[in-house]
Parts: structure tokens; sequence; C-alpha cells
């Protein structure tokens, strides 16, 4: 992929070939070059030049469709370090976390860079985005899908390999995505650097996680009241009269949680139900809302 988005294809750019069986290949456009498949060869040259939608045959008359990929296209199948942030739960974080045009937002972990692609969409050239990745081998592999996806390496990302929790003492910023196993660990930095009305928000895997995660928000008084969800995707057949869901469905992948930084010195709305009996009862040893005995 790359920035052009119409127009003719041209050398260098990546396409994507898709038979009638949806079978789907993504390839770099290069003078003079074939790519070769079970039913024959394409020629590269027959594709250059052309524009999106073209369907070209194989040197064995096998069709194929052409399209530029879109983006959410190339992340599922891009090379993978970490496991990626599907689609479903990046246009959740993208909408809920409200990303804008020249927002400043912190990233961790970058894992294989699918976030990292649409969070860099999502906040233009004036915005800023900071990934920090543990991992440098993740790091490179998240360095090669975006400069791929995007087509260069921008620059207002920043990508550092090392623990976010070592960069409290950093400039605000407007959003903070924590894609990590201990998210609650890296609340203190939220209050440190979101700015006033800023948003934290937490992708975990695991009901467990979840439950820290929140408690630890409702526990450090500097937040609003955490929402938590997760979303499922659930395909359809369409055929005449046959309309039915598909057999298999995008299940769970993740819990999303967001939340907003209070002004300093503010404390969160009391509630005005109380907690279910037993919700904080002597079998419950992790963090405590302020207001609960």
């Amino acid at each position: 992929m790359n920035h052009q988005r119409t127009g003719p294809f041209e050398e260098g750019e990546w396409i994507r070939l898709s038979d009638p069986k949806g079978r789907k290949h993504n390839i770099q456009l290069v003078a003079g070059k074939e790519f070769s498949t079970k039913k024959g060869q394409i020629r590269h040259d027959d594709i250059i030049g052309r524009p999106e939608g073209i369907v070209v045959e194989t040197s064995l008359e096998f069709p194929y469709q052409v399209f530029r990929p879109l983006l959410f296209e190339y992340v599922v199948s891009m090379p993978r370090g970490a496991a990626i942030i599907y689609p479903k739960d990046a246009a959740q974080i993208l909408v809920q976390a409200d990303i804008f045009p020249g927002a400043r937002v912190i990233e961790a972990g970058a894992g294989s860079g699918s976030l990292t692609s649409y969070l860099l969409r999502a906040i233009g050239p004036e915005g800023r985005l900071e990934s920090h990745e543990l991992r440098e081998e993740f790091a490179e592999t998240a360095r090669k899908n975006v400069a791929q996806a995007i087509g260069a390496i921008p620059d207002n990302w920043d990508l550092t390999v090392g623990d976010l929790r070592d960069a409290a003492d950093g400039p605000e910023v407007d959003r903070i995505i924590l894609d990590m196993v201990d998210p609650w660990t890296c609340i203190d930095l939220a209050l440190e650097r979101l700015v006033p009305g800023g948003i934290v928000c937490g992708y975990v895997a695991t009901t467990t996680q979840l439950s820290r995660f929140v408690e630890s928000l409702r526990a450090s008084a500097g937040f609003t009241e955490p929402h938590a969800w997760e979303t499922l995707v659930r395909d359809w057949h369409l055929e005449g009269l046959a309309v039915r869901p598909n057999h298999k469905m995008n299940g769970h992948t993740a819990f999303l949680v967001t939340a907003r930084r209070l002004a300093p010195g503010q404390r969160p709305m009391p509630k005005t139900r109380r907690p279910a009996p037993g919700a904080y009862g002597p079998d419950y040893t992790g963090p405590r809302p302020a207001d609960v005995d």
C-alpha cells in the first residue's frame, strides 16, 4: 500500500489479487516480472498503468480481480511477530478512544504494527504517535509492516524499544493505548502524562486482566468510571431465499476498557448504587475503590 489511493496502478505499488474462490495474494508490482500461481503466470506489465477493479487472466486463462489492498485487508495478512489487534477491535479503539487528527498518542506495545498503522492514519501528519515495544524483534517487524502499509516510516512516529513505564517524564498526550499483559502498572504514568479529559484505553485478553485493570483505575481516583466491553462480528450468508448467519463468526479476541482523566485534585463521581453483595467480600484481594469498605 501507499498514499496513492486512486488512479492507474504504478510500478512499486502493492496490489491484491483475488481468485473466484476468494483466495488472495498481495504482490508488489515490478516491471518485467511475473507472479506464478497454480493456474499459470500473471505478468506485472499487464497490470501496471491500468485502473483498479480490472480482471486479468493468467497464462492458463484463469481470472483474478486486481485492487489496491484496503488497510484492514493488509493488516490481517501482514507478517507477524506478536499477535495483531484485529480490525473489529481497532475500529472500536479509534472511535471509543476518539482518536482525532492532530492527536498526541502513546501506544504500548507496538506488536506487529497493525494498530500503529490505523493510529497513524487517524492522527494525520499533524499528530504524533509514540510507540513503545519491549522486544526488538517485534519492533523491527512493526517498522517493516508500517513502512509497507503507509509507504514509508512517517516523521511523526517515534518507536522506542523499551518499557513505557520508563517514560513517565515525557510530554503531555491526549490518548494512551495499552496493549500489554499488565496495563494497571501504567496507571501512574497515565495520571502524569494525560491531559485533563484525555483517554486511557486498555486492550486485554482475559477476565482476570480486565478486572484488575478496571479496579486499579477506580482505586487511582484519577479517572471517570471505566467503561468495559467486547465486540463480536458475525457475517451473513446471502443467496436468494437462503439468508442466514454464517456458521463461523469472529468471537472473542479481547476486552476493551476506556476511562477519562479527571482534572488534578478532582474526585470521581460517587456511585448511586452499592456494589453487588460479595463483590468486594473476603475472597476479593484486588484493588478497592476509595468508597468501598
